[in-house]
């Protein structure tokens, strides 16, 4: 496949490959044009963004060209750390409006770390620019947004990986391959997937002057404008105006990982219960306690989240379980455990770091040291999807069936009721209630969204 954008890359295939060494002391996979990098922008310059764009750069012959972020110090800050991180020692371009930058600069690559509630209008736009995109889970607030990036995609024929990284986590593959695809677990009929982080923003915090490097407007662009009590980062996902709570966030995770590992699409039926219990002082309007069933055939998964008390498995705070009637397997973004019905022999597998090899994770602020192989082997899985122009493992159709999912188990919450979903129509079957909700109110100027019209 010859792309006019990008021209052929000469890819070292495999997590065995030769490596090369960089300016950074570390040995990085070379993926990617000798001659000429790709030139790459990021979207929403903030601790995930940053964490992204450096597992990028580790692996791949990039050249980081725009930042952008309504927030002018933070995007500075990135923009001093991306000069001194990539290769050309060159100082990205910084932007405070994703549109400017899209029309200023030919990207190969966008990368979008910003709020949820940005991710289905800045990767169609990326898309339309003619860029490829690494997008952040989950893909969208509500159903139609993830339906019209599904179509942009089709339609700009564009590779849109999405950060569900689980997929590409090296121990949870070898869970899939020996384990499940083995047969070891017989036959499954059961699932629990759970998240008991004390996660949930406990601030009641008082309003405050909007300061002079936020635009606060731009940063809240087609969400409802809330009081500002704060620059809002990594404290948004507290409120269902930019996301979809714990659900949208931890179990878009857990829950796509098991429909990876059992090849499961779209549930029959989605319900849930659950409300805010516990933390009611707090200004946070996301669920601190709430269970979810996703129903497939002969085949229950079952979420639950409390963001208070203690786990009901220590060792397994955020996780799957996967029950068949010859054996269970546990698994986390930290080990996998598989646990046979008689006398048969326990597996135990533990997360594989990669400290020696990119030693400059270390110094790396925020850094999740865990999480940084399976991210580095997403990107590659992400660069040989374009190479040769085939779907990357977390697929953006994939991605919106499972954060999709999610946001049908919040809107039963909602509604006191199951609810099945046809995507064909788009819509809630027997539920013109609850189909309107699939399409959320856009804040003016800003427009909505539809696989229609993208």
């Amino acid at each position: 496949m010859e792309n006019k954008n990008l021209g052929r890359r000469n890819f070292i295939k495999g997590t065995t490959a030769a490596f090369a060494f960089t300016s950074l002391g570390a040995y990085a996979f070379e993926y990617g044009p000798k001659d000429k990098p790709w030139k790459v922008g990021l979207i929403g310059s903030g601790w995930y963004g940053k964490s992204d764009l450096f597992r990028l750069i580790q692996v791949a012959n990039v050249d980081v060209v725009a930042l952008c972020d309504p927030d002018k110090n933070m995007l500075s800050d990135a923009a001093d750390l991306v000069q001194k991180r990539q290769r050309s020692g060159k100082k990205p371009k910084m932007f405070s409006d994703y549109r400017k930058m899209l029309a200023d600069k030919k990207l190969d690559i966008v990368l979008i770390g910003s709020p949820d509630h940005w991710h289905a209008l800045q990767g169609i736009e990326a898309m339309k620019s003619g860029a490829h995109v690494y997008l952040q889970k989950p893909i969208s607030v509500d159903i139609i947004e993830g339906e019209a990036l599904v179509a942009a995609a089709k339609k700009y024929n564009k590779v849109v990986q999405v950060g569900m990284q689980r997929r590409s986590t090296p121990h949870l593959i070898d869970a899939k391959k020996n384990i499940v695809d083995a047969g070891l677990l017989g036959k499954i009929s059961h699932i629990e997937i759970c998240c008991y982080y004390h996660m949930r923003d406990k601030g009641n915090r008082p309003v405050v002057e909007i300061p002079d490097f936020f635009d606060y407007d731009l940063w809240t662009g087609p969400a409802p404008i809330r009081e500002f009590d704060g620059v809002p980062h990594r404290r948004w996902r507290a409120f269902m105006e930019y996301g979809n709570g714990i659900v949208g966030d931890m179990c878009v995770h857990m829950f796509d990982t098991v429909r990876w590992m059992l090849d499961l699409g779209w549930p029959k039926r989605v319900s849930s219960h659950g409300g805010i219990y516990v933390q009611k002082d707090a200004k946070a309007n996301i669920s601190d306690t709430q269970t979810a069933i996703f129903e497939f055939d002969e085949l229950n998964c079952i979420w639950e989240h409390r963001s208070w008390g203690t786990a009901s498995d220590p060792d397994y705070p955020w996780a799957f379980k996967i029950y068949g009637d010859k054996g269970t397997l546990k698994g986390s973004v930290q080990k996998y455990d598989f646990i046979p019905v008689g006398d048969g022999e326990e597996i135990h597998k533990d997360v594989i770091y990669e400290r020696e090899k990119f030693p400059e994770d270390l110094t790396e602020k925020d850094m999740e040291l865990h999480v940084a192989p399976a991210s580095r082997g997403h990107m590659i899985d992400f660069l040989k999807a374009i190479e040769n122009n085939t779907k990357p493992v977390a697929d953006i159709e994939q991605g919106h069936i499972s954060a999709a999912s999610c946001i049908l188990a919040n809107m039963s919450m909602e509604l006191g009721r199951p609810l099945v979903y046809d995507p064909k129509s788009m819509t809630i079957i027997d539920d013109p209630e609850a189909t309107q909700l699939l399409q959320r109110n856009y804040r003016a100027p800003w427009k909505h969204p539809h696989p229609d019209s993208v």
